[in-house]
This record gives structure tokens, C-alpha cells and sequence, in this order.
């Protein structure tokens, strides 16, 4: 029988954009929405801010990971094309270099000089990526899965204590607002650990621990912002 193995390092692309994503997503527009209710504004102005929020943290997060994405994938190319000319050169340097990457990895001389002829002959430049530049098909960067990962995600995530603000009564707005809050923080950090293989509890209590920060941070400044005008 096939011996089937699934890691979870496959998902760590789409996974970190989408956690970081949500988790910017929640917090920064719970916290918007704490400081602009702290500092005593009508429901019509907490929910217009909300949504331009919303909106403009979507794109930022968009532009952003595709930026810092692709200055990534530009750099992996740079190295990659660098690569194949030396390659193309010295062929025989190259084989040499492998080759003592791999005796530092524990193969005798002459298993590593035959490990190293082997895979160059099969393909020189995926083995000098995987072993010598550390580029794998797993991390490999995708600037647009990660723009459109962050970006939907951001939307997702501040779309939830926007939701609360519109639907929660005006008594008491603001700890409803930031209880809820810290609730979808904590199932998010759960879920992400859990997809991620850590420990659950831990992801959780991490992501609400600075959300509820942040918060508190937000609503000082707006109820004194609130207070002074």
C-alpha cells in the first residue's frame, strides 16, 4: 500500500495571509468602533466609520501583501536566474558545492558527489533552489493568493463587530461591541492553531490577549478625545 502523508507546511501561504487578515480585520475595526463609541458619537457616525474602515483596511491589506509578496518572489527570481548562469559557467563548481552541502548534512563524500551528479542530471536548478537558495514548491511566494487571502479575510473579520454595532442596543454599545469582539478573536486563534497543529488554548488566549489591548488603548483615547471636545 501507498503511504499517504498530509503536512500541514502546504498551507502556510494562504493560511498566514487569511489569519492575518481576520485577525487585522477584527481588531482594527473593533477597536475603531470602541474608540469613536467612547468618545459619545451617534450609531449613524460608528457605522459609517466602520465601513470606511472596512474598506480601506481591505485594500490596504491587499496592496500590502501584494507588494511585500511579490518583492519576495522578485528576489527568489533574481536568485533563481543568478543561479542558471553560474550553471550555465561553471557546472563543475556547482556539482562541488552541492556536493559539500550535502556531506554537512552527514553523507560521505562519495554518496554526497553521487547524490549531487544524480540531481543535477535531473534537474540542477530545482536542486540547487531546494538545497542551496531554500526555495520549495511549498514556500514559494504568490502575491496574488496572498492579496486576495488578506483582503477577504480583512473584510470578513471587520464585517463581524460591524455587525454587532448595528445590530447591538445603543445601552451599552460599547462593551457589546468589545465583548464579541474578543469572542470572534479567540475562535479565530483557535481555529488558526488548530489548523496550524499548535495548541489551540494558546492561539486563542494570544489573539485576545492584544485585541483586548488594543481595544482598551483605543477607547482611552477616544473618551478623552471625547471629553476634551
Amino acid at each position: 500500500m501507498r503511504h499517504i502523508e498530509r503536512h500541514r507546511t502546504q498551507h502556510i501561504g494562504w493560511l498566514r495571509a487569511s489569519v492575518l487578515g481576520a485577525n487585522d480585520g477584527i481588531v482594527s475595526t473593533a477597536s475603531l468602533i470602541v474608540g469613536i463609541a467612547a468618545a459619545h458619537s451617534s450609531i449613524g457616525n460608528i457605522l459609517m466609520t466602520g465601513v470606511a474602515g472596512l474598506v480601506a483596511g481591505a485594500m490596504s491589506m491587499a496592496a500590502g501583501e501584494y507588494v511585500s509578496v511579490h518583492s519576495q518572489a522578485d528576489t527568489e527570481s533574481a536568485d533563481l536566474a543568478r543561479e542558471r548562469a553560474e550553471l550555465e559557467a561553471d557546472p563543475v563548481a556547482e556539482r562541488r558545492e552541492l556536493t559539500a552541502i550535502y556531506t554537512g548534512r552527514g553523507l560521505t563524500p562519495e554518496l554526497a558527489r553521487e547524490v549531487a551528479e544524480q540531481l543535477m542530471a535531473h534537474d540542477a536548478i530545482g536542486a540547487h533552489a531546494r538545497d542551496e537558495l531554500g526555495i520549495s514548491e511549498i514556500a514559494t511566494a504568490r502575491p496574488l493568493q496572498a492579496a486576495w487571502a488578506s483582503a477577504g479575510s480583512f473584510a470578513i473579520g471587520a464585517a463581524l463587530p460591524l455587525a454587532v454595532a448595528a445590530l447591538a442596543p445603543a445601552q451599552g454599545l460599547l462593551w457589546w461591541i468589545a465583548a464579541m469582539s474578543l469572542l470572534f478573536l479567540a475562535v479565530l486563534g483557535a481555529v488558526a492553531a488548530r489548523v496550524g497543529g499548535a495548541n489551540p488554548w494558546l492561539g486563542a488566549w494570544r489573539v485576545t490577549f492584544w485585541g483586548a489591548l488594543a481595544m482598551a488603548v483605543t477607547a482611552g483615547v477616544g473618551s478623552l478625545f471625547g471629553a476634551v471636545v
